[in-house]
């Protein structure tokens, strides 16, 4: 057998596999802690919509100047985004607050 060709075949298969493996993607919503309803809404759509395409989602909430001193409103905005999620999402990530931003990792439900 032709090692040269062996290897060409080998490389081959292994580019066709790659190519049919799927890249996991992490989108992301940002919010604000004093977010008005309408405009929660309209976030949890589109967060509906990169869910059911199979991505996974992080939602950071943006503290800004003294809204830090207020840690309680942005975790109850991450969950309540979580909970009108909750039929089709899971949270993979608890809220988890990182200098000036907190934010959770939601996924679908297997």
């Amino acid at each position: 057998m032709n090692y040269g060709k062996y290897k060409f075949e080998q490389q081959k298969r292994e580019k066709e596999s790659r190519k049919k493996q799927k890249q996991l993607e992490v989108k992301e919503i940002r919010i604000t802690p004093n977010i008005d309803t309408h405009d929660f809404e309209f976030k949890v759509k589109n967060a509906r919509k990169f869910l059911e395409d199979g991505s996974k989602l992080r939602i950071t909430v943006r503290f800004r100047g003294r809204e830090l001193n207020y840690k309680e409103l942005g975790q109850k905005v991450l969950m309540d985004f979580a909970e009108s999620l909750s039929d089709i999402a899971t949270i993979e990530k608890k809220p988890i607050l990182e200098g000036k931003n907190m934010f959770i990792i939601l996924s679908t439900k297997a």
